[in-house]
């Protein structure tokens, strides 16, 4: 697993090999939306920081499979259009868990 972090925030993380999570991570349309969703107010990605992509940690792979076990299936990235810049093969789907609250308004306009 993969976490994107961002300015020293852990931001996602993704059940993928390492290209597979930076091609996603930093994709157009991924990008996009973390540029346009907020937490607690404030915008996740201002543009311009760099967006880092590491292993993941214990708690961060923890809560990823504590949300995957509770998921109804909402949240793969991989059929999503916007992504197809990111490696869409044949492999096991990835599936992203954001690490950050998602302000309420966000989850419907991504």
């Amino acid at each position: 697993m993969f976490t994107l972090e961002i300015d020293g925030t852990a931001i996602a993380v993704i059940n993928s090999d390492e290209a597979t999570a930076r091609d996603l991570f930093t994709c157009d349309g991924f990008k996009d939306d973390i540029r346009t969703m907020t937490s607690a107010g404030k915008p996740l990605w201002n543009g311009s920081s760099d967006l880092v992509v590491r292993a993941a940690s214990e708690d961060e792979s923890e809560i990823f499979e504590d949300a995957l076990a509770e998921d109804d299936g909402e949240g793969d990235f991989t059929d999503d259009p916007r992504y197809a810049d990111a490696d869409a093969s044949d492999e096991e789907e990835a599936d992203i868990v954001f690490l950050v609250d998602i302000d309420e308004g966000d989850a419907e306009d991504a």
